[in-house]
């Protein structure tokens, strides 16, 4: 019995990474597609949604998140700020630094793309049980993890080859 189980999950668990690539594979196409709604290339968009996940971070800490290289981050903030995305603030621990603050969710143009989103998504997750929910959100923050994990460790390999 033990082994139709362990045959069974393993059938379950293939599926359902299989099921996390075809996510991952249209979250990045939706990306695109709002990235380019909003007139920007898909890099700087996903730093923006980066920015508004973790919040106001120092350029430093942004290009470790990205993994882009300190003289790419500032041209992507520049850009970031011309385009009303993001602000400069004096870190007010150390006047070396430079906190970049968020202003995504502030723009309309921004929050109007995401509202059918948020709606099919609040519409689907109310299908479920407050139980479910809690293991399926739980279930999506360990895989967040997971998956910042392997980026960490594909850039560290990256570097390593460089």
């Amino acid at each position: 019995m033990s082994t139709d189980r362990q045959i069974q999950s393993t059938e379950q668990q293939e599926i359902l990474t299989l099921r996390m690539r075809s996510l991952g594979a249209r979250t990045v196409l939706y990306q695109q597609s709002v990235a380019t709604a909003l007139g920007l290339n898909n890099n700087d968009f996903l730093t923006i949604d980066i920015l508004n996940e973790k919040g106001p971070v120092t350029a430093g800490e942004l290009a470790k998140l990205t993994g882009l290289t300190t003289g790419s981050v500032t041209a992507l903030i520049d850009r970031l700020e011309k385009n009303g995305f993001v602000q400069r603030q004096p870190d007010p621990q150390d006047r070396r630094k430079v906190i970049i603050v968020p202003l995504y969710e502030n723009k309309e143009d921004v929050s109007s793309i995401y509202l059918q989103l948020h709606a099919e998504i609040v519409k689907l997750a109310s299908s479920y049980s407050d139980e479910e929910l809690a293991l399926i959100t739980q279930f999506l923050g360990q895989a967040s993890s997971v998956l910042e994990d392997q980026i960490h460790h594909l850039h560290s390999n990256a570097r390593n080859k460089s």
